[in-house]
């Protein structure tokens, strides 16, 4: 899904060195524009074949559709019903893959579907899956269909036995396991899925990991966030190597700085604005029609004890396929399903929060929720393709990827269009779109990304009591098991890299949070290309999703970046008032702040 928090920037004159290494030699081989997980998987992997590749982003990394995800890595059970057999394929593949080569962030998610009828659906389903559209008045799925669908789930989910297969269980059983769902249930069933807490930081990661095979490849690979493209101009003259590409007119939006970048093959992977991305490049198109879908965050001891460790996933009287889940020890409520008017913020409405509050009400009826119990909403549009008369929840989750360009003269750059796309599948995406964009340059693939661990994936413990060996290992005087656990979480195995440039300096822990200190926050500035105070409080950790910011953590974390990326009093406060207005605007989050 995709947002946008990125209007209204505070005004900056620092030279980033992410936007430099762009100005200085401004061509390459591939650009990239949109950084979100579909993009910078894209990046990475043709890093790794040695592809000269940048790429831009308009925001920062996982600022839209990545961003405002579910949190799950799935096979997609319901697309069962759609009949996309290749995307659920491939899903359970990804899924499996996911859990082993980024197992610091994907985590496996036993998942409970609460059933209230034994072969309710039966004859709508048919009708739904020949014509994707909801036939006359929702019908819920019975135990039947739903056994049906498991069983087929479980057919696709064999390779490599990365998690179990699904079980039934009678009314008694189930509540016996959960006992607050409510009473009337006929069934239960139960499986495994994973998914994502740090879904930014993986995309970090991923990131990070192109960079560095472009530092230590032929070529190079070289990526900015808040870099807008503006406009496409002709054909750029011929390079030895090359074709003579296309130039396009790039934007820093920290400082409104406006330069020419010319590249062989653009690949558009903006999700839901690709269409509008390609009317600014002067080759209009209509391939999208995304969706809205909004969540809540609950702090809700009830109902976290509730859940019992589970996700649980359901069918509301509408029909539409919702979810309820712990991630740590916070709830995720979502999630909704309409056409979307881009040119309105993408924002959790009141009428989407009473509706999340009566599906609650469907499957815990006595587990009350109220307003106050809310840390944190957030909604993006879903990158989904034009569906016209398609009922949303019917059109495709599946991607795919669309030819143009050589249109402003002979020898212009071929623009490669990504339509759809999941976070679960996005390694297998920027795959084939790596494999389309190397057939283009005439290149043969050198790395296979498949069995490749991710960032902080690479060695990370798989037992708890490899995590408690990890964690006392690297305890020190100054740092207790609390905080070298927050490090492992965070960074994964990377924490090491961190570890040593905090013990490479005097260092102490924030007096507005035990989960950062001054020099771990010098390192994301120096390392992640923070550009803004809120890109911290949301991106870089997870506070604001937990709804832990404070003003005095405002303060406090606006008065540290200030050093690294030289911010002035003005700019300071500045960053300060922009936070406040994006977790408002965007996340009905109110912080005051201590700053006049």
């Amino acid at each position: 899904m995709g947002t946008n928090d990125s209007s209204g920037h505070p005004s900056s004159s620092r030279q980033r060195s992410s936007v430099q290494s762009l100005r200085k030699r401004p061509r390459a081989q591939v650009l990239i524009i949109g950084g979100g997980i579909n993009g910078v998987g894209t990046f990475r992997d043709l890093a790794l074949q040695g592809v000269d590749v940048a790429l831009v982003e308009r925001g920062d990394y996982c600022q839209g559709a990545s961003g405002a995800s579910s949190h799950m890595i799935h096979g997609g059970i319901r697309y069962l019903e759609n009949g996309e057999f290749r995307l659920v394929q491939e899903s359970v593949v990804e899924r499996n893959r996911l859990l082993r080569i980024a197992p610091h962030y994907v985590k496996p998610l036993q998942t409970t579907i609460p059933i209230f009828s034994t072969f309710s659906g039966v004859l709508s389903a048919p009708l739904r899956f020949l014509t994707h559209k909801q036939q006359g008045k929702p019908k819920e799925r019975g135990a039947f269909l739903i056994k049906l669908g498991l069983s087929m789930y479980d057919f696709f989910s064999r390779d490599g036995g990365t998690v179990p297969r699904h079980q039934f269980r009678g009314r008694k059983r189930a509540l016996a396991e959960l006992p607050r769902l409510h009473p009337g249930i006929k069934y239960a069933a139960t499986y495994f899925d994973a998914s994502v807490h740090n879904p930014e930081r993986l995309t970090l990661d991923v990131l990070q990991d192109g960079e560095k095979a472009g530092a230590a490849g032929p070529s190079d690979a070289r990526a900015s966030n808040y870099l807008s493209l503006v406009s496409m101009g002709g054909a750029a003259g011929n390079s030895s190597g090359s074709t003579g590409g296309s130039t396009v007119q790039l934007r820093d939006e920290l400082t409104g700085e406006v330069f020419d970048f010319t590249a062989d093959v653009i690949v558009n992977t903006t999700g839901a604005w690709v269409d509008l991305t390609n009317q600014a490049m002067g080759a209009a198109s209509s391939f999208m029609g995304g969706t809205k879908g909004s969540h809540i965050v609950l702090d809700h001891p009830g109902l976290l004890e509730a859940c019992n460790g589970r996700e649980i996933f359901f069918e509301h009287t509408d029909g539409r396929i919702v979810l309820i889940y712990p991630m740590g020890d916070r709830v995720l409520v979502g999630t909704t399903d309409v056409d979307a008017d881009m040119a309105e913020d993408a924002v959790c409405t009141d009428a989407e929060i009473d509706y999340f509050f009566d599906l609650i009400g469907h499957v815990f009826p006595d587990v009350p929720v109220s307003r106050d119990q809310i840390v944190y909403t957030f909604a993006g549009v879903r990158p989904l393709p034009r569906h016209d008369a398609t009922q949303p929840g019917f059109v495709s989750r599946d991607y795919r990827i669309e030819r143009g360009g050589q249109h402003t003269s002979a020898g212009g750059a071929v623009v490669l269009s990504l339509v759809g796309g999941k976070w679960t599948t996005f390694r297998a995406l920027a795959e084939h779109l790596t494999n389309d964009v190397l057939k283009e340059l005439g290149l043969e693939r050198k790395v296979s990304t498949a069995k490749l661990a991710i960032g902080g994936g690479a060695g990370f413990p798989d037992t708890a009591s490899g995590i408690e060996q990890w964690i006392k290992a690297h305890m020190s005087a100054g740092r207790d098991a609390d905080r070298i656990s927050g490090l492992l979480t965070r960074y994964g195995t990377r924490a090491e890299e961190v570890l040593r440039y905090l013990d490479a300096g005097p260092d102490r822990l924030l007096h507005s949070t035990r989960e950062l200190s001054v020099r771990e926050l010098e390192f994301m500035a120096r390392n992640e290309q923070v550009g803004h105070l809120i890109d911290v409080l949301i991106r870089r950790t997870s506070l604001a999703f937990r709804g832990l910011v404070t003003g005095e953590l405002l303060n406090e974390v606006a008065e540290v970046l200030a050093v690294p990326l030289g911010w002035d009093a003005a700019a300071r406060a500045a960053e300060i008032h922009y936070a406040q207005e994006v977790l408002e605007r965007f996340h009905g989050v109110q912080v005051h702040s201590l700053v006049a």
